[in-house]
């Protein structure tokens, strides 16, 4: 009895951080900043993901450092939270197992 109370308690604390790392992801810019060279010249693209296709969305010669800086924390940023959201499905699932077969 005491274990499955545990169980339902971590499943809940469980559903919690996946529900606050997904709100987390959607707050963050889309996409990433990538400079590309073109005879020469540099210049800045948006790269992102629209309905399964991927599009560069051009932002010009000069981009302020501040941009850059907080599209490259935002990459950093969702690589960590996808990273958990990833390891707290697999905790969900397992957990959820652990009850359905505990019965």
């Amino acid at each position: 009895m005491a274990v499955r109370s545990v169980l339902e308690e971590e499943l809940k604390n469980s559903l919690r951080l996946k529900k606050n790392y997904e709100r987390a992801l959607a707050k963050l810019p889309k996409g990433s900043l990538v400079k590309k060279k073109i005879k020469g010249h540099e210049y800045y693209y948006l790269i992102l993901r629209e309905q399964g296709k991927v599009k560069f969305i051009y932002k010009g010669k000069n981009v302020s450092s501040e941009t850059i800086k907080r599209y490259r924390e935002a990459k950093q940023l969702r690589a960590k939270y996808r990273k958990l959201l990833s390891e707290t499905r697999k905790q969900i699932k397992f957990l959820k197992r652990a009850l359905k077969n505990g019965r």
